[in-house]
């Protein structure tokens, strides 16, 4: 995470400064060197993942990046395209997203939710299969919609086993636990989402500057009241990446994409959605610059 920045920019290292400031403790250590595990646990992550993928959009904007037409994050990436496009303070949304997790893992203790990958099968079979076994007392639906072929499930432990075995009877070409404890967008997060809603009902917001595209739908919000309801709502229902995608790419007739954070998992899952869309990573100095100059070079 951030590997070759902080040398590179010092935007990037004061932006993990900045960060610091607001947690009280050192992040770039932490980044760096993390032998107690700490990033393993989701109030650290968050903030974590918010400040690298802002720390890189900042060094996009340092080499004369442009301001991007429209922003979009799966997940806690929400939040930073939202920093993005002008709408939440930066220190804001760090101190929002710890808090975030913090509610997540107390709704749901370590043990009792678990999430997993499946692979190769139509959204409506998953929706059934989960449909099926899921109860109130052991629930179980899918979370993420991240591309055709990919959705991940989530709910209470013993219901996604169950829905695991479902699923590979029902085809599934992988169908895999992950190493999550929070069973994130589902109904299981209800309680955390009251919590969230609460503190952003106490949070300065703007209207972003250019059109945030929310999980919920795939579509951007015209007023304050609606944009905090979306930010609640992400939390216990699902991400609908491939309806995101497609509304960018069909609705927004948007042609580059540019991931900003640590990895190139999206870029991977964007390019599943719609192969029309030139999609560029920037999770090194070398892919930011790199991107820079193919999106220069299209434009002639």
């Amino acid at each position: 995470m951030l590997d070759g920045f902080t040398q590179d920019y010092p935007v990037v290292r004061e932006t993990l400064e900045e960060a610091s400031a607001v947690l009280g403790y050192d992040l770039a250590a932490l980044i760096s060197d993390d032998p107690d595990g700490r990033l393993d646990q989701t109030e650290y992550t968050q903030p974590a993942l918010l400040t690298a993928s802002i720390a890189i959009f900042r060094a996009w904007r340092t080499e004369g990046g442009t301001t991007p037409m429209l922003v979009a994050g799966h997940s806690l990436g929400e939040y930073s395209a939202l920093v993005a496009a002008g709408a939440i303070e930066f220190a804001d949304a760090v101190q929002l997203v710890r808090q975030r997790g913090r509610f997540m893992q107390e709704g749901v203790p370590v043990g009792i939710g678990s999430m997993a990958a499946v692979l190769g099968l139509e959204d409506a079979v998953v929706e059934r299969v989960c449909g099926r076994i899921s109860t109130l007392e052991a629930f179980v639906a899918p979370a993420n919609y991240n591309a055709p072929g990919q959705v991940v499930i989530a709910g209470h432990t013993a219901a996604v086993d169950a829905a695991l075995e479902g699923l590979k009877e029902a085809g599934a070409r992988r169908a895999v636990k992950l190493a999550v404890s929070v069973p994130s967008h589902t109904l299981l997060m209800r309680a955390a989402a009251d919590r969230l809603a609460e503190l952003l009902d106490g949070l300065t917001i703007r209207m972003p500057a250019i059109p945030v595209l929310h999980n919920v739908d795939g579509r951007a919000r015209d007023d304050l009241v609606s944009l905090r309801s979306a930010l609640a709502e992400q939390l216990y229902l699902p991400v609908r990446w491939t309806d995101t995608i497609r509304h960018l790419a069909q609705g927004y007739r948007i042609e580059h994409v540019l991931e900003c954070g640590p990895g190139r998992v999206l870029g991977g899952l964007i390019g599943r959605i719609e192969s029309s869309l030139q999609v560029a990573g920037m999770a090194t100095p070398e892919h930011l610059r790199s991107a820079l100059k193919a999106l220069q070079s299209s434009r002639g």
